[in-house]
């Protein structure tokens, strides 16, 4: 019963972006039907298995798009929709019948959402690529990394979730926003290099100011301030320190017996690096939980690096429910939160197909046709699991 629980979404099936865009819509109580192929498998070959969890919280058709009859189930699920999200390269959707022209033929009212790397235009939108490359071409990627070294490849958490996803959820629900203003449909054009862009712009707003080292790990939040970066303890685990504020940094030095050195002011940049290795060679003589014991819930701005099945385990995170199971899965809680209108994980992960019959019910489609689309093959109802 969260706060989109009016919406209804049309997922076309696709991999990572498109799937987390629909799952943080599903989180927060819309609707979404994920369309699979009828010839789908598990996307990781995990079978039955829950644990595809960027599909939780929606349901499955399986449909055969390139079949007059699997279009026409589609185009009688968009006729009452609100948004359709697709994750195709620049075409596919035209091709098979299904682009913004003919669905909004069928649904004035239609958002259209459309994921992908490069755009729907420009000189690279028709060529492959992965997040790695959109971040690379979005300038997203260059400053990240060490003095000296490579640039350091994030995951896939800059382009894929942060500048694809969440790019595409939030322009989604803006698209439905104005809907109800004009009464009319639009397509969004989700594209990752945009969004990694986008996420970059205060990198932008302190070169403008002048402010900003072009030498990758030179800059203070690059790694370059001693007060804003990650420590080896004894243990080889890691802290994460960034008191950024004097008065922070002031309550830091305390902790750390450095209070009263001789040390260089704090933004004297010509001293960090030297800075840097005093406060490296302090926290290599505690272990991380005894830096813990330490620092924990005080005022230096620190937290211990923990790897993401770790966290789940943490104090913090435990009070809040960051993490949650579903299925005896552990997985991330829904965010942000609500205080009236929750979002929840309302089931997890479908089988492709798995709710074909239950879906086309639900869009009015009688028993006799529905026996008709599943003798032909455009619908696939696939069998429930053991």
């Amino acid at each position: 019963m969260g706060p989109l629980e009016s919406l209804t979404i049309i997922e076309l099936a696709g991999m990572g972006p498109g799937p987390f865009a629909a799952m943080l819509l599903a989180d927060l109580g819309a609707r979404v039907i994920k369309v699979d192929r009828t010839d789908a498998d598990s996307q990781f070959g995990l079978g039955e298995k829950p644990f595809e969890l960027l599909n939780r919280g929606r349901q499955s058709i399986a449909l055969d798009l390139k079949t007059e009859a699997g279009r026409s189930v589609m185009f009688a699920m968009a006729a009452d929709a609100d948004a359709l999200i697709e994750g195709f390269r620049p075409g596919v959707m035209e091709r098979l019948g299904l682009g913004p022209d003919e669905m909004l033929a069928q649904n004035p009212r239609l958002v259209y959402g459309r994921m992908t790397g490069w755009g729907q235009d420009g000189p690279y939108s028709a060529a492959a690529g992965h997040d790695l490359n959109y971040i690379a071409l979005s300038g997203a990627l260059e400053p990240i990394g060490e003095l000296g070294g490579p640039p350091i490849i994030p995951i896939n958490l800059v382009g894929d979730f942060g500048g694809g996803g969440m790019l595409l959820a939030f322009g989604v629900l803006a698209g439905i926003v104005e809907v109800s203003r004009s009464g009319q449909g639009q397509v969004v054009d989700a594209a990752i290099v945009d969004g990694a862009a986008l996420l970059s712009t205060s990198i932008h707003m302190i070169n403008a100011w002048g402010r900003w080292s072009h030498e990758r790990g030179s800059n203070m939040f690059g790694g370059a301030a001693p007060f804003y970066s990650v420590y080896e303890c004894s243990d080889g685990r890691y802290i994460s320190l960034a008191p950024c504020e004097p008065h922070f940094y002031r309550q830091l030095l305390e902790r750390l017996d450095l209070a009263q050195d001789d040390l260089p002011e704090q933004y004297d940049e010509s001293q960090w690096a030297a800075m840097k290795q005093r406060i490296a060679d302090r926290v290599r003589t505690r272990s991380q939980a005894e830096w813990c014991a330490l620092l924990d819930g005080t005022d230096v701005c620190f937290a211990p690096v923990l790897a993401p099945f770790d966290a789940p385990r943490h104090t913090h995170n435990q009070q809040r429910q960051t993490f949650i199971e579903v299925a005896g899965v552990v997985q991330p809680a829904p965010a942000p939160r609500f205080s009236r209108t929750p979002g929840e994980v309302s089931r997890p992960p479908a089988r492709p197909g798995e709710n074909t019959v239950d879906i086309l019910t639900q869009f009015g489609f009688g028993r006799d046709r529905i026996d008709e689309l599943l003798a032909s093959g455009s619908v696939v109802q696939a069998a429930a699991p053991d």
